[in-house]
């Protein structure tokens, strides 16, 4: 006796829907307390990481996004204020991108590849593997070195949401294929949640 293969797929995308919900909520109860993966490189020297973060960072008096964000992701106010306002998108909507994709980690790397704060697939890494119909998915994406300067990564993912909701006219769509493959809206409405419930 062999599965349905529409129930088996039904059944995954489920259980995919619920992982993506628990990660959106494991986030926001842990946002800015777990380690964050620097490279040696990235960690010190001029232009540093860590020099970018302290260059990013500003005040939390001064910043407007709404108070309910963590400081994990507060800290990028300046740089979430300046893309959000290149690409005509609400800063916190990008605020509300960064809480469920990276919780406010700049350098983090994700299981599947993804880099830093919007968590953009870069074309090299894990990424380079993935294949589409006319050759790599992200042969034309910026480098995980490139991806872990904050300013570089949060710039590009606005820019990346914004011409999806541009070609999409619809949020949730443009979410939708923002995220990760096969979880339905599971991760646009997780996105949609944090940004009614945060503002």
């Amino acid at each position: 006796m062999t599965a349905d293969p529409r129930l088996v797929a039904f059944v995954v995308r489920a259980a995919l829907a619920v992982c993506m919900l628990l990660t959106g909520l494991c986030l926001l109860l842990t946002a800015g307390t777990g380690p964050v993966a620097v490279s040696a490189e990235a960690a010190s020297g001029p232009g540093s990481l860590a020099e970018l973060r302290q260059a990013a960072s500003s005040p939390a008096e001064d910043c407007p996004l709404a108070l309910a964000y963590p400081e994990s992701v507060r800290r990028w106010c300046t740089l979430i204020l300046e893309a959000a306002a290149a690409h005509d998108l609400p800063p916190d909507l990008i605020a509300a991108v960064i809480l469920q994709e990276s919780g406010g980690q700049a350098a983090i790397i994700s299981p599947s590849g993804a880099v830093g704060l919007m968590q953009v697939m870069p074309r090299d890494g894990l990424a380079a593997e993935f294949q589409c119909p006319n050759g790599p998915c992200f042969a034309s994406r910026p480098t995980i070195l490139e991806l872990q300067d904050p300013a570089y990564n949060l710039e590009y993912g606005t820019r990346l949401l914004a011409g999806l909701l541009q070609r999409r006219g619809d949020l949730r769509l443009a979410l939708k294929a923002y995220g990760p493959l096969d979880v339905e809206f599971a991760y646009a409405d997780a996105v949609l949640a944090i940004y009614e419930n945060y503002r």
